[in-house]
């Protein structure tokens, strides 16, 4: 298959797992629909076009080895939405646009919420496309994460990558076996095995099916995004495991 290696590395990531009330969980991947929306902004779509989302994501195949882990940091944030600076008339704005709230039980009074981020960690991702001949065709991502229509962000808007997501085109039999043949960061933490994650079934046969590993645990995860009514369903496996890169 044909398969971009992209690097992730940036001072903060943001890989969201489900929130729950006020607390902005994370996970050590980068989750399904964060990809999606990655790749989604890098072509230039916009966030309304849910049924274009929705089969880039159908699409999109992945995995993730962990170069560097760095270290879980907590932010911790405050709001008063009835501020007279958080009116309709001094809101966000988009391309120019203003963004008015509609109000709602969230108005008022000061809210409190917890957002985690990963801090100077490095991820090594491994990215192709089903139906490769269907647009956007992986040569559209090639040249969309090399020349974004918009800036790209980790997961939330402050993570701003430190350098060019692009690290190289190839050509593998499978994407564990992606994670193998990629370089290292030249910052990533001493060998020789590094956590990794990639798709499974949960029926599939072995190890011996899904690439060189050391130890693997498959499990199910809930970060497929209904892009419509904006929530997170359904469920999809991964291999929880680790992997020997050959540089």
């Amino acid at each position: 298959m044909d398969v971009l290696i992209l690097r992730f590395d940036a001072p903060l990531m943001s890989f969201g797992a489900p929130i729950v009330d006020q607390k902005g969980e994370i996970q050590p991947y980068p989750a399904l629909s964060m990809m999606t929306g990655l790749l989604g902004n890098a072509l230039g779509f916009d966030h309304s076009e849910f049924g274009r989302l929705e089969r880039l994501q159908e699409r999109l195949r992945y995995a993730s080895r962990q170069d560097r882990r760095g270290r879980q940091i907590q932010d911790y944030q405050t709001v008063d939405l009835s501020k007279p600076y958080m009116d309709d008339d001094r809101a966000w704005t988009t391309y120019g646009h203003l963004e008015s709230r509609a109000g709602g039980s969230a108005s008022d009074g000061t809210h409190i919420r917890y957002r985690d981020y990963w801090a100077d960690a490095v991820h090594t991702v491994a990215v192709t496309l089903e139906s490769p001949d269907e647009s956007p065709r992986l040569d559209d991502l090639e040249a969309a994460v090399q020349h974004p229509a918009r800036p790209l962000f980790l997961g939330r808007k402050p993570c701003l990558p430190a350098e060019s997501l692009f690290v190289e085109r190839t050509q593998v039999d499978t994407l564990p076996d992606a994670l193998v043949r990629a370089p290292l960061h030249n910052r990533a933490d001493d060998g020789p095995t590094f956590s990794a994650w990639w798709p499974t079934h949960p029926d599939a046969d072995g190890p011996s099916d899904e690439g060189p590993l050391d130890e693997d645990m498959r499990e199910p995860v809930t970060d497929r995004r209904d892009w419509r009514n904006q929530i997170h369903v359904g469920e999809r496996w991964i291999v929880n495991g680790t992997v020997r890169p050959q540089t």
